[in-house]
């Protein structure tokens, strides 16, 4: 398995659950991803956010998707990287509207985060796999 088919079933699946840390404490919230490919994985917040703050502090996350009905999920672990590249931040403002609405409407706005998830590993979880979770296979990226 390639990470394709991951991308694939993130970009058919947007909502997510994405965990951060702060301190010891676990810090979990939806969102939508941006969108996902062979490279990894795409997001946009906002850098007033906690969620900007802590991945600051620490760049691994943990995202959770799932099918609309539950039938499968996707958990994807690794490292974060800010997105500093312009063109890729006017894309991320083109693609996502929405962002204009908090003032963001150049890509070098100081407000606009564009985060990749672009190390780690990937694997799909469905209820059969309950009590083997340790055996199912992985996607390093």
């Amino acid at each position: 398995m390639n990470l394709k088919e991951y991308a694939d079933f993130a970009n058919e699946n947007r909502s997510c659950f994405l965990a951060t840390t702060e301190g010891d404490q676990p810090r979990v919230r939806c969102l939508n991803m941006w969108f996902a490919d062979e490279t990894g994985f795409y997001f946009q917040a906002q850098t007033v956010k906690a969620l900007c703050r802590q991945l600051q502090k620490n760049p691994k996350i943990e995202v959770c998707f799932a099918a609309k009905d539950f039938s499968r999920i996707m958990r994807v672990a690794g490292e974060v990287k800010f997105i500093d590249d312009l063109a890729m931040r006017k894309k991320c403002i083109e693609d996502r509207p929405f962002v204009k609405n908090f003032g963001i409407t150049e890509p070098d706005n100081p407000l606009l985060a564009v985060f990749h998830l672009h190390t780690g590993e990937a694997y799909f979880w469905t209820f059969a796999d309950s009590m083997k979770e340790d055996k199912i296979p992985r996607v390093k990226f």
